[in-house]
């Protein structure tokens, strides 16, 4: 277990996603006979930010974040993601179907910000795609910004409930509006609609601000492929990959308990002790050596 970190850290979905599994046995055993923690602030923001500490604190310009290991200009400008989205209009409003992910090509991401350069220009702000899923406006570094909602509070809402009220809410709804209008009828998403595949109809604005002054965190390694996490261990220089140094683990799109419970195996195997940390605020405590508690019963469920 040399170089292997003392504390390993398993980030994992909101225990919902396991609804009706039942708990594979070596599992409920480690959860029985392990100590629940606390549980801690629900939602992937939250979760996170268990792991990271930006300065100044209080800020959580994922925009910024992002930008930095997309580009090489985060630090010039502050940033607001503009993500295309695919909307569809129903009975009560406008649903928020996709953000972000939508499978668009460089060409494709291009084509659809040609038109939007002079609509964000005019409003003082530059569009850029260097990733196709992954849209900025770039702004004055005093920039004010309202605040706007994380994608992962609006899938599935209505579009216009998570944009900001009063006067700077005013001015991005109205810009949303055009960008819409704009974005309907382009031949892109014409071409898009008529093959089946998702239409780029909306933007969702989020992630406001400029780039922090430094970036912390307690661990030593992060694994993943996602875009937040990945940007945030860069800035806090840690190494990234699934080898031995990797203390945060993104398991986040796990969706059956037999794969927790074989990672959590292998966690164990490798780290003294192990924290399984879910969105929703659940967390336990698992050491190997909490096999003597042998008057606790197995976990019935993962509540």
């Amino acid at each position: 277990m040399s170089g292997a970190p003392a504390l390993t850290t398993l980030l994992l979905p909101p225990r919902s996603r396991f609804a009706g599994q039942a708990l594979p046995p070596a599992l409920a055993r480690r959860l029985g006979r392990g100590d629940r923690l606390d549980d801690r602030q629900s939602g992937g923001v939250a979760q996170l930010q268990r792991h990271f500490e930006l300065l100044p604190r209080g800020c959580w310009p994922m925009a910024a974040i992002t930008r930095a290991r997309d580009a090489d200009d985060a630090h010039l400008h502050a940033w607001l993601r503009a993500d295309p989205a695919c909307a569809r209009p129903d009975m009560t409003g406008v649903r928020v179907l996709a953000i972000g992910e939508l499978g668009l090509s460089a060409d494709e991401a291009e084509a659809l910000l040609q038109p939007l350069r002079p609509l964000f220009g005019d409003a003082g702000f530059r569009i850029s795609a260097p990733v196709p899923s992954r849209w900025y406006l770039s702004l004055p570094l005093e920039a004010r910004l309202p605040a706007f909602s994380h994608p992962e509070d609006g899938l599935g809402g209505d579009l216009f409930e998570y944009l900001p009220d009063g006067p700077e809410g005013r001015r991005w709804r109205a810009l949303l509006n055009e960008a819409q209008v704009i974005l309907h009828n382009h031949p892109v998403n014409l071409a898009r609609a008529e093959a089946g595949r998702p239409v780029a109809n909306s933007l969702w604005f989020w992630g406001g601000g400029r780039l922090p002054d430094r970036v912390r965190s307690p661990h030593t390694g992060v694994a993943s492929r996602e875009s937040e996490l990945l940007s945030l261990a860069a800035l806090a220089e840690l190494p990234v990959g699934a080898g031995p140094q990797a203390s945060l683990i993104d398991l986040r799109g796990l969706r059956e308990l037999a794969a927790l419970s074989v990672a959590m195996e292998d966690a164990l195997g490798r780290s003294p002790e192990v924290c399984l940390d879910f969105a929703d605020g659940a967390a336990w405590r698992i050491r190997p050596g909490q096999g003597w508690r042998w008057w606790r019963r197995r976990q019935a469920a993962l509540a």
